[in-house]
């Protein structure tokens, strides 16, 4: 089971930075996402001819963090992901479509290509709970 601590981080922020790899060259993108806790997984939009899509669809699996920003080394907070990428389709599109849209409901003027990255590995830095301090979850 994934400790809320973890879970209520990953609601409180929209924005991942994926890491994916083609050909052993690495490459980051910033994408807005939303958690779905019941499938732990994360949804975001992507053009499938961008830089990082064609990295994913070749090779799925991709790490990834979200962060606090802050400068005081007490409250600073994030996760360090692991995942693999499947392209949302049928039911499972039009479900994402509506978590997604009611998060971002501007996104109703763009072309939306829904992903999900699937969680496999999180763990997460949490200094309000002590210097250092980190929470591990596995699939």
């Amino acid at each position: 089971m994934i400790d809320k601590r973890i879970i209520d981080f990953i609601k409180a922020h929209h924005l991942l930075t994926l890491a994916t790899t083609k050909d052993n060259i690495p490459y980051c993108a910033n994408c807005f996402y939303v958690y779905d806790e019941k499938k732990n997984w994360l949804i975001f939009s992507s053009e499938s001819k961008t830089k990082h899509a064609q990295d994913y669809i070749v090779n799925p699996n991709v790490a990834g963090t979200i962060a606090l920003e802050t400068k005081e080394v007490s409250k600073i907070q994030g996760v360090q992901l692991l995942g693999t990428i499947l392209e949302l389709k049928e039911e499972e599109l039009k479900i994402t479509k509506k978590q997604y849209l009611k998060a971002f409901p501007y996104a109703r003027l763009m072309k939306l290509h829904l992903w999900a990255m699937q969680l496999t590995f999180i763990k997460m830095t949490h200094n309000r709970l002590g210097f250092g301090k980190k929470l591990l979850w596995e699939k």
